[in-house]
């Protein structure tokens, strides 16, 4: 599989794929377009999430700070740090590689 393949040109909500899992880890592919957290939301993760960039372009919130991502920026979210994602690319897919784990 290629992380560029089989992206659907509309989108009305984020593709989210399971590339592998175990009991302890899990790695997904998620594609973008435009796609916010929706109003008030917060993610409050059981496991710590590594999270790369690999195009687009998007902005991670958590209480104290945002973080505005570029492809090839990676970031590690501790399990129960509270984020959303305020905004990702509207011009482009914005396609993250994310590793979920204990």
């Amino acid at each position: 599989m290629n992380l560029f393949s089989e992206i659907p040109e509309k989108l009305p909500e984020e593709l989210i794929e399971v590339l592998a899992e175990s009991s302890h880890i899990r790695i997904e592919r998620i594609v973008s377009d435009g796609h916010t957290s929706a109003d008030g939301f917060w993610y409050d993760q059981e496991q710590n999430e590594w999270v790369l960039l690999v195009s687009g372009t998007a902005t991670l919130e958590f209480e104290e700070r945002k973080v505005d991502l570029k492809a090839g920026d990676h970031i590690l979210i501790p399990a129960h740090q509270r984020h959303r994602v305020e905004k990702t690319a509207a011009s482009e897919k914005t396609i993250w590689l994310a590793v979920f784990y204990d």
